[in-house]
């Protein structure tokens, strides 16, 4: 989950208001982004690879938040890690991207969305030998003398 922006790396450029998927962040005129639906985060980490400062802290929490301490997270390399090893940024050369191993799951995944496409099919259709359901009489009045 989203932690912290780091203020004393944000350059406000706003990326992170702009990829965030699910809205998270609000951009400040004249000022760093905020935090403002910190419960909305999903995780997915968009916001650490677009920004060009390495200024976002997103937490392996994705259901809650956690306390961090600005000072003791910017000694560390969490706020550029992820984006590091993703082969972004100034650590292209020393981390190549690994997204080409996605090319070979590729067609195996089309292939399985493609039967799981077929058998719905097959689940909604009536087949020809059989009659379609008809629907239930409605009951008849009670007999009035």
């Amino acid at each position: 989950m989203i932690e912290l922006v780091i203020a004393s790396r944000c350059i406000d450029c706003d990326r992170c208001v702009k990829v965030c998927p699910t809205n998270v962040f609000d951009a400040v005129p004249g000022g760093h982004p905020i935090i403002a639906r910190q419960q909305d985060c999903q995780t997915c980490f968009l916001c650490e690879l677009y920004c060009p400062a390495d200024a976002l802290y997103v937490g392996p929490d994705c259901e809650r938040p956690e306390p961090v301490d600005e000072q003791a997270i910017t000694r560390t390399d969490w706020p550029q890690q992820y984006r590091r090893d993703s082969g972004w940024g100034k650590n292209r050369q020393d981390h190549p991207n690994e997204v080409w191993y996605m090319q070979q799951m590729l067609p195996e995944a089309l292939a399985i969305r493609a039967q799981d496409a077929s058998d719905a099919s097959q689940d909604r259709t009536t087949p020809a030998d059989q009659p379609p359901p008809q629907p239930e009489p409605e009951p008849e009045p009670p007999h009035q003398p």
